[in-house]
Formats: C-alpha cells, sequence, structure tokens
C-alpha cells in the first residue's frame, strides 16, 4: 500500500522531532558538563582560599600577638619603645622588636602542619574526607578564637597551632581530593591558595585600619571556616568520588591498570608490566622521593630564605619617621609579601620555569640586602 500525503507528512514531522531531542540533548551534555567544570573551580579556589585564610593571618597578626599591649582606641598595638629602664634586660638592642620573635609564630604555624605532612602517610587513608574536612574547620575556628581571648603567649601559640593543623591537615585533603577531578582544579586551588594570602593580610590590615582592634578582627574572620564547609558542599564529584564516606571504592579485587592506578616511576620495564598495587614498600617510597630530590632542595632553599626575610627580618624593619606606627608597617610588610605570592601561583597556567633552582639562587640573593646596615 502506499502511504498518504498526510500520513508522509506525519512521519516527517515525527522524524523532525527525533531529530531536535537528539541535537538538544547533544548540546545540553556539553552545557551541563562545562557549569559542572565551572562549579568545581569554584569550589577548589575557595577550598584554597578557606584553608590557607587561617595560616596567614596568624601570620600578619604575628607583630600583635606578641605585644599584649592594646591601645586605648583599640585600633592598634602600643609599639615597644626601642630602650628599656635599666635593670631590665630583655631588650637590650637598638632595633624597637618584641621579647618574643615573631619567628616564633612562624614555628608555631609551621612545624604542626610538617609533622602532619611527614606522619600522614601512614594513617590518613583511615580518616574519612568528611571527618577531615570537619576536624579542619573546627581547628580553624577554635585558632581564631583562641588568639582573639588570649591572655597570654601559651593560648596565642595555641591557637596559632590550631591554625596550623587546619593548613596541613585541609592541604592534604582536598590535594588528594583533586585526583578525582579534573586537572584545572589544581590551578584552581593553587590560585586559592595564593588568594588566600592576599586576601588575609588584607582583610587583616583593612579592619584594624578602619578601626576594629586585633581580638575584633580575629572573630570577625569565623565567619571563613563556614565559607570552608559551603564550598566543600559546592563541590560536584564524579560517582566514584569520596564526600563522606570512608574512601572511594569499596574493598574489591584488583582493578586492570588505568590512568587512574599507574606507578609513580617507570624507570625499568619490570615497573611498567607489574600490574598497579595500592600498597608500596618503604623502600619504594624512598625510591620516589631520591627522584624528587630535585625538586624538594630548591624549593626547601626558596621557603627557608623566604620565611626567613617574612618573619625574621621584617619585625626589624621599622622607619620611625614614617607616618606608620611599627604593627601598621609590619602589617603593610605583610600584606605587599601576600600580593606578590597571589601573583606568583596566579601564574601556573601562563609561565612554565622548567629550571626551579634558579628560583632558589634569585631568593638566596634577594635575602643580603635585607641584612646590609641602614
Amino acid at each position: 500500500m502506499g502511504t498518504t500525503g498526510r500520513e508522509w507528512q506525519r512521519l516527517t514531522t515525527d522524524s523532525d522531532e527525533d531529530d531536535e531531542d537528539e541535537s538538544s540533548f547533544v548540546e545540553s551534555e556539553p552545557t551541563a558538563d562545562t557549569c559542572k567544570t565551572w562549579r568545581n573551580n569554584a569550589g577548589f579556589w575557595l577550598l584554597g582560599l578557606c584553608n590557607n585564610f587561617a595560616y596567614v593571618v596568624m601570620l600578619s597578626a604575628a607583630h600583635d600577638i606578641l605585644s599584649h599591649q592594646k591601645a586605648s582606641g583599640g585600633n592598634t598595638t602600643v609599639p615597644t619603645p626601642p630602650s628599656v629602664p635599666p635593670g631590665n634586660f630583655s631588650n637590650t638592642s637598638r632595633y624597637d622588636c618584641n621579647i618574643i620573635s615573631t619567628g616564633a609564630v612562624l614555628l608555631a604555624d609551621i612545624l604542626p602542619t610538617l609533622l602532619i605532612k611527614f606522619s600522614a602517610p601512614f594513617y590518613i587513608h583511615l580518616l574519612p574526607y568528611g571527618l577531615r574536612v570537619i576536624i579542619c574547620i573546627l581547628t580553624a575556628l577554635g585558632s581564631f578564637s583562641l588568639v582573639a581571648f588570649s591572655t597570654g603567649p601559651a593560648q596565642s601559640f595555641t591557637g596559632v597551632v590550631l591554625a596550623s593543623v587546619s593548613s596541613g591537615l585541609g592541604e592534604i585533603t582536598f590535594l588528594a581530593l583533586t585526583s578525582f577531578f579534573d586537572s584545572a582544579v589544581v590551578s584552581a586551588w593553587s590560585s586559592g591558595t595564593g588568594a588566600a594570602g592576599l586576601l588575609g593580610a588584607l582583610s587583616y590590615l583593612g579592619l584594624t585600619q578602619a578601626g576594629l582592634s586585633p581580638q575584633h578582627t580575629l572573630l570577625t574572620m569565623n565567619v571563613i571556616p563556614i565559607i570552608m564547609l559551603a564550598s566543600y558542599l559546592l563541590l560536584a564529584p564524579p560517582p566514584h568520588a569520596p564526600r563522606w564516606g570512608w574512601g572511594a571504592q569499596p574493598p574489591g579485587p584488583m582493578q586492570s591498570p588505568s590512568s587512574t592506578h599507574q606507578p609513580l616511576l617507570r624507570s625499568t620495564a619490570a615497573h611498567q608490566n607489574k600490574p598497579p598495587s595500592r600498597n608500596i614498600s618503604l623502600q619504594e617510597k624512598g625510591q620516589v622521593v631520591k627522584g624528587l630530590l630535585k625538586y624538594l632542595l630548591p624549593l626547601a632553599v626558596v621557603y627557608f630564605a623566604e620565611y626567613f626575610i617574612n618573619q625574621g627580618l621584617f619585625e626589624l624593619l621599622y622607619f620611625k619617621e614614617g607616618p606608620l606606627t611599627h604593627p601598621e608597617q609590619y602589617r603593610w610588610y605583610q600584606m605587599l609579601y601576600q600580593a606578590g605570592v597571589f601573583l606568583s601561583r596566579s601564574s601556573a597556567s601562563c609561565i612554565r620555569i622548567r629550571h626551579i633552582w634558579v628560583l632558589a639562587v634569585l631568593q638566596v640573593k634577594r635575602t643580603f640586602p635585607q641584612l646590609s646596615p641602614r
């Protein structure tokens, strides 16, 4: 039987509708992927920002933490006089500095993070991601509150240690979480950590300059851990990624080699042919570290020189003829330093430097002009 004109028209219309549905489905899929990509990038940027915020604020507030003398106006601290009465041997130098150096705040802000990063490979897999995030949030809240209400150095340093725990645990947690997402989130995380330096130092400087006391400024920053929780919930992870559970996948038989699980070192054919294993021996871990020394040593030199200037020398740079007090000058030093950190960390996708030892040489060379007498 032949097809009438009306039936043919109906079939043609149905075919066109099916083609339109398929076309709209194909178009909507890239749109959903784009939205998910932007959502994850924004989430990791905010996580990097919130994770390093408390760490940066403690360094920016180091001079205020150690001063313990609040001005009557509440917006600054009274600088320690350069000369002390006879019989007081706590400060006999010509520099205007605290009895305890700001380097002590740096140690309290660095050592707990260092211990966590050294020991984490032995136990971190036993803690679910959700529990780690909760610990980061609670320790960050405790750090701001303890330092704000501190009545002595011990309480202040305890607050700084909590900030270090939050930053160190958060870094290994969120960086491990990036392995379940597109590689672009690593750059977003890096930019967020750089922004934490700039915004953390700038917010502390701006709020204290606006009239808030250091205590009220620190209490205001308790909103940052809340933003961290919201940022973690903002992520749109793939189905196999962990959120609150104990791991990425339930225990099961060993899977076939994939791009997700590959050996770190491929120097021998044995490594290439050997099926991937989730547990590697201590000797194999040592081989991995040995191969990374060419990156670790220059970075260690850079960080040593960087913090030697930042927390060791900035405290001694005080221009008495300037319009700013010593604590205010110190805050400005920290803000300008963090601005440079933000620019450098945000340039990861624009500038690639293969020979990182050059940066170590430049950083050490920059240290010596700071040591010259003035």
